[in-house]
């Protein structure tokens, strides 16, 4: 088989692979469901520090009022709105049982990254203060990988790589060339399946740039951003990177 025809048959298994919810994985949908719901909350909470980065960088005030029980109730709204699941009423709430206390710790873990950052969102006079959409997926997910040993991560392609904590393995890197080749681009789309070998379910789930994302990753590219990196030059609905999630069958 030639390249080209490769292309084509990688681009239609792809597509196929790609799923709309509710998600479906070979023969394991709990394990999946679970994956997937910790890959929106993740999410969830990345977006919510990106709707108010003005207010946290915002050097000319003091207390931005931005604290990790307001970011909860924040990401506990998206979170609902993105899944249909209220984390306020998670018992009863129709999540695998085994989801449900994963998914309090990685909230936990999360309003913990906040709470980290709080002395100084709160200085006056400074534009920058660490806390973006990035470092919190970075470091919410570690602290949830330390509690559970649940392999939980954001990634990018290496062209999109900043932290060199969020390298693509060679699984999420192939399944990144596949969303960037797909036409769905849609925030609710999954990829998932079973490695045999690794005795696990993978499930990746795409990140691609809203217009909040081109202040530090858009043009013009090379220019330096708040964060003193350089700019990628990226494009809104551009994949960015995804989150990757990966959890033991037995």
């Amino acid at each position: 088989m030639n390249n080209t025809s490769w292309g084509l048959v990688r681009g239609a298994m792809v597509a196929w692979c790609i799923l709309s919810l509710p998600a479906v994985a070979f023969g394991n949908t709990e394990l999946v469901e679970t994956g997937r719901l910790l890959a929106k909350l993740l999410d969830a909470g990345r977006m919510i520090i990106g709707h108010n980065q003005a207010v946290i960088n915002d050097p000319n005030r003091g207390d931005k009022g931005f604290t990790p029980d307001v970011f909860e109730a924040q990401v506990i709204a998206l979170f609902q709105k993105e899944t249909g699941v209220d984390l306020g009423h998670l018992q009863s709430a129709k999540v695998p049982a085994h989801a449900k206390p994963l998914l309090v710790r990685l909230l936990n873990v999360s309003k913990e990254t906040v709470a980290s950052y709080q002395t100084v969102i709160n200085i006056p006079g400074v534009k920058y203060k660490g806390l973006i959409p990035a470092t919190f997926g970075t470091e919410a997910a570690k602290r949830f990988r330390n509690w559970s040993n649940i392999y939980l991560k954001q990634t990018a392609p290496d062209h999109f790589l900043r932290n060199p904590e969020n390298k693509a393995d060679g699984y999420e890197a192939e399944v990144m060339k596949g969303f960037a080749e797909s036409p769905t681009h849609d925030r609710q789309a999954i990829y998932s399946t079973t490695v045999a070998e690794e005795g696990s379910v993978r499930v990746l789930m795409p990140l691609y740039y809203e217009k909040s994302c081109l202040s530090c990753h858009g043009g013009p590219k090379g220019e330096k951003d708040i964060s003193g990196y350089k700019k990628e030059g990226g494009h809104e609905g551009e994949l960015a990177g995804a989150i990757s999630v990966k959890l033991p069958l037995q």
